[in-house]
């Protein structure tokens, strides 16, 4: 006899069998999901604060205030105007079809942001395929901000005394 036979007739004369009635979650479940959750999130929180902290070294080589680049939607808006695009692309980003456009304009803005950086215009592909690299390469080396900001202070509306 084969042993495929032998599994068959040992599946088919219930000698593996399951009681599946109850379906409710044991402790021991629970708390693996639960550990799960807590480890996604644990990991999540770790990479924003990564992420904000070379965002603001970024931020703090183009003249504009680190605290700008840990507010979530805010540090894309600020990204946009620093690479010469507008920043309402970081709030349209939110809508399904028009969000493509905007990576679009948001992958032009890393690209003026590396030229401004003194990077070579391939640079983009690593903003591209690996944005943590990119970040990290421009926020740690000793590269200078080129150029005017492009985020420029706002002027006085006060009359000038006569």
């Amino acid at each position: 006899m084969s042993i495929a036979t032998l599994f068959a007739q040992s599946y088919y004369n219930d000698t593996y069998y399951y009681d599946t009635s109850s379906t409710a979650p044991t402790v021991v479940e629970a708390s693996m999901i639960l550990s799960i959750l807590l480890f996604m999130l644990v990991l999540i929180v770790a990479s924003y604060v990564i992420y904000a902290l070379l965002l603001s070294r970024i931020f703090n080589k183009a003249g504009v205030e680190g605290w700008k680049a840990w507010v979530p939607v805010y540090n894309s808006w600020i990204r946009l105007e620093l690479g010469g695009q507008t920043g309402y692309w970081a709030v349209l980003a939110f809508i399904p079809v028009v969000n493509i456009v905007a990576a679009v304009f948001m992958y032009i803005a890393m690209y003026n942001v590396g030229l401004k950086l003194g990077k070579e215009g391939a640079f983009v592909l690593l903003a591209i395929f690996l944005p943590i690299v990119w970040l990290i390469w421009l926020a740690v080396d000793d590269s200078t901000w080129e150029g005017r900001h492009a985020i420029t202070p706002k002027k006085s509306h006060k009359k000038a005394a006569n």
